[in-house]
């Protein structure tokens, strides 16, 4: 399956895909979720299977409230 979320078209399955970090389960396709962030000279990110994966996350950005 080609991920229509990846600029590069790159060829993505579930076994490839990178892993929610809430469920586990592969982040791939249109309800991809992302968030990244800069802390010191590192880009950290997070991958969600989905917005509601992405809402239960318990946010572990430096500035964040959670």
């Amino acid at each position: 399956m080609v991920d229509p979320t990846s600029d590069l078209e790159e060829d993505v399955d579930e076994e490839t895909a990178p892993r929610c970090v809430t469920c586990g389960g592969p982040a791939l396709g249109v309800g991809r979720r992302t968030v990244t962030w800069v802390d010191g000279d590192d880009a950290v990110h997070r991958e969600f299977c989905s917005a509601d994966c992405r809402d239960e996350w318990e946010d572990e950005r430096p500035w964040a409230d959670g």
